[in-house]
């Protein structure tokens, strides 16, 4: 394996880590802000969702550039 496909398999599983992580804890993250606010435990939903999507897109431009 080349260094430079291990990094990209390092910067994933970290990447897919994290993700797993925040989807895990995403339930209970937004149930304890819905008690102060639906609208916002709403928002803060999307955002974690989006957020997913959002590291992969910017990973794809960097790497494009690269």
């Amino acid at each position: 394996m080349t260094p430079e496909a291990k990094s990209q398999a390092i910067a994933a599983a970290a990447i897919l880590f994290g993700a797993a992580l925040v989807i895990y804890l995403m339930p209970t993250i937004v149930l304890w802000i819905g008690n102060y606010s639906p609208l916002l435990a709403f928002f803060v939903g999307a955002l974690l969702v989006l957020g997913f999507f959002l590291i992969f897109w910017l990973r794809a431009r960097y790497q494009r550039r690269k």
